[in-house]
């Protein structure tokens, strides 16, 4: 039987293996019932050992293990936002980063629905005010944003996702680069956007939010 220790070294090590994880940065959780299992502080994903896994509550009381990453209030805020998820991803990928520096696409998301994959597999995704990494202000102002999402790019930072399990999450994550990427290779030119009546169907096919403000915009 895999233990959350074992399914956070493997998420670690397929981050790592995808280029978005550089250095010791990003961190991941999962939560069995009422106790988180995360990643520790400086830890280098690709090179995890049980060693370097810290266990808290969902209140943030450290039980045993390595010390939390200062991210852990992000982390215990996207587990509020949406109580059904039991996995967050938070990393630094650079496509990421690179998008997080620019002005949002719309209030809703800061990246546009330029392909299907982004709808079906991440959804809207807005922008969270920035804040100095590991300032507790920042999970409130993740809360404090309109409408659902299970994503969102943490402004001049990187990106943060949940989902209902750490496989889904980590694919989400993988997703979520690729849609920073296409969105800056395609940034200040005449692009085509998915048509919004087939954003709705996406959406609602494969039950992932998008707020229909967000679809008319631009």
């Amino acid at each position: 039987m895999t233990t959350p220790t074992d399914a956070l070294i493997a998420a670690g090590a397929r981050v790592a293996a995808a280029g978005i994880s550089p250095g010791s940065s990003g961190n991941v959780s999962i939560r069995v019932d009422d106790v988180v299992y995360m990643t520790g502080t400086g830890t280098d994903l690709g090179r995890l050992t049980d060693a370097d896994i810290a266990v808290v509550t969902r209140g943030g009381e450290h039980l045993r293990g390595a010390k939390p990453s200062k991210e852990l209030s992000l982390h215990l805020a996207f587990y509020a936002k949406n109580v059904e998820h039991t996995a967050v991803v938070h990393l630094h990928s650079p496509f990421a980063v690179a998008a997080s520096c620019l002005e949002p696409w719309s209030e809703y998301s800061a990246i546009p629905p330029l392909t299907p994959y982004f709808v079906m597999r991440v959804g809207q995704t807005p922008l969270v005010p920035f804040r100095v990494p590991g300032d507790p202000d920042l999970a409130a102002q993740m809360l404090a944003l309109p409408g659902p999402f299970r994503a969102a790019l943490l402004a001049n930072h990187g990106q943060i996702v949940s989902a209902p399990g750490l496989d889904a999450a980590v694919e989400a994550a993988i997703e979520l680069e690729e849609a920073c990427r296409i969105a800056l290779l395609t940034n200040g030119k005449p692009r085509r956007l998915l048509p919004p009546e087939d954003v709705r169907a996406l959406a609602d096919r494969w039950g992932t939010p998008w707020t229909e403000e967000s679809t008319l915009v631009r």
